[in-house]
């Protein structure tokens, strides 16, 4: 009889660590067929005041975290490796700003009711990380919709309104609130918490761990 576990993963859009994090999630999880997961992305913002018009990304990576453009390169190019050794290519050349992704996190929550959520999300990694294209772009998360076989009108719609906004920021409160400040920060049965994009065998031992006392 499969196990049933609930992961809750909270995360950003323009986080490189989540999608390396789901990656390597997403293998462990491979490696251990009598698991069973549903799968709920929660929004995540590291940077709510944001403009519409992005940032220079290492005009902002020095403000934020007061690292060189050197040190920048270095982290940079870490986790092109590491992403590349999880089947995830990181374009460098590709991705310059930083942007808003307010309604990112707005159309993932419709996505989510439709049963896409999670194909949505890594469209809007590759979007952003391999394309260098904008995540907050109407544009942008329209054809990103549209790939992943959301009705395109729809997801218009929900960008052209103010749809799933009180949502969002719900969610991002009420984790905020529960000692989530970086991401990605998966929970594991609304019980068991792991950060960051941690190696595939770390998170099989977890996955074993905490199944086996589910069960």
């Amino acid at each position: 009889m499969p196990t049933q576990m609930r992961i809750d993963f909270v995360s950003d859009v323009s986080c490189p660590w989540c999608i390396i994090g789901l990656r390597a999630l997403e293998q462990a999880i491979a490696r251990i067929p009598e698991l069973e997961v549903e799968f709920e992305f929660q929004p995540f913002e590291l940077n709510p005041q944001m403009p519409p018009e992005g940032q220079d990304l290492d005009e902002h990576i020095m403000q934020k975290y007061g690292m060189a453009p050197a040190d920048t390169a270095r982290t940079r190019e870490a986790i092109r490796e590491r992403g590349a050794e999880l089947g995830f290519e990181f374009r460098l050349d590709k991705r310059d700003r930083i942007y808003n992704t307010f309604d990112a996190h707005r159309l993932l929550a419709w996505a989510h009711a439709q049963g896409k959520q999670k194909a949505l999300k890594v469209a809007l990694f590759e979007a952003y990380f391999t394309r260098g294209e904008n995540p907050g772009d109407h544009a942008v998360l329209l054809q990103a919709a549209e790939h992943v076989g959301l009705d395109s009108l729809e997801a218009a719609r929900v960008l052209g309104s103010d749809a799933y906004a009180e949502e969002v920021r719900e969610r991002e409160q009420f984790f905020h609130q529960h000692g989530i400040n970086a991401v990605p920060a998966i929970i594991l049965n609304q019980r068991h918490l792991l950060q960051g994009g941690q190696p595939v065998d770390v998170f099989e031992r977890a996955l074993r761990q905490i199944a086996a006392e589910a069960a």
